[in-house]
């Protein structure tokens, strides 16, 4: 038993170094979704797409964060295992079919913990403040140049085709509206749109650069198309004008 519980700790270990390196990753202005894959795949060492193993190695601090994660993902791994292995060794059918029912129930528990939106938003929030606080993450790349007030980031949106954002004019989408900037576009092709204006269409397999309040920029890239989308804009627009409104006059 004390090996099953020693699994299910180093699995929590583990992903919660996953968490914290996605937040990290995504203050050095990596989109969440693009994040989370490169954390997960450093830390089991399954390996990267060409353009994205670039945008870690010539990263300075993205570089530190996978290294730290392949480090202990190495290690981790191969732990967990043999605990796991260790923990059937010389049992029974009986307190076999027992650990293997505890192991099903705490493998759902821990499913259902790591795809909590609000889990995940307590833990951005947490993990963010620490990192910006204790570490130059941000200083290092970009907030002494645009002068970045707290809460507030510049990270990379990826659209997929079908997103709420795709196909659309950046006047239709109305992200201002939001409090958010599009400072530019990489678009698939390889050409990059700086300062896009209002008419400029978002196509499939674009990178927005965008800049806004951290919280509401990964809102955003996570929203759902269609009219889900459209209602989920309206409550970032109200929230936003109410935050505005909350300001004292200068």
């Amino acid at each position: 038993m004390i090996a099953l519980i020693t699994f299910f700790l180093l699995i929590v270990a583990s992903l919660l170094a996953t968490r914290i390196a996605t937040v990290a990753l995504t203050l050095t202005g990596m989109s969440s979704e693009v994040a989370r894959f490169q954390a997960r795949s450093a830390l089991s060492g399954s390996g990267f797409t060409t353009s994205e193993s670039e945008a870690v190695v010539n990263h300075p601090a993205r570089r530190k964060i996978v290294m730290f994660l392949m480090l202990i993902g190495s290690a981790g791994l191969v732990t967990a295992v043999a605990t796991l292995s260790i923990s059937f060794v010389g049992q029974d059918a009986s307190a076999s079919i027992s650990r293997l029912l505890l192991l099903g129930v705490g493998c759902v528990v821990l499913l259902l913990f790591i795809r909590s939106k609000a889990v995940e938003k307590v833990m951005y929030r947490f993990f963010g403040w620490y990192l910006t606080r204790f570490t130059d993450l941000e200083v290092r790349d970009y907030a002494g140049l645009l002068h970045l007030a707290d809460g507030h980031s510049v990270l990379e949106l990826h659209v997929d085709e079908g997103a709420w954002l795709c196909s659309r004019t950046l006047a239709e989408l109305e992200l201002r509206e939001e409090g958010l900037a599009v400072l530019g576009i990489d678009r698939s092709t390889g050409t990059y749109v700086g300062a896009p204006r209002g008419s400029t269409e978002i196509h499939p397999g674009d990178t927005l650069i965008c800049y806004g309040e951290h919280d509401a920029l990964i809102e955003l890239s996570s929203r759902r198309p269609g009219p889900e989308g459209d209602r989920m804009h309206q409550e970032a627009v109200a929230a936003h004008r109410s935050r505005e409104d909350s300001l004292p006059d200068e």
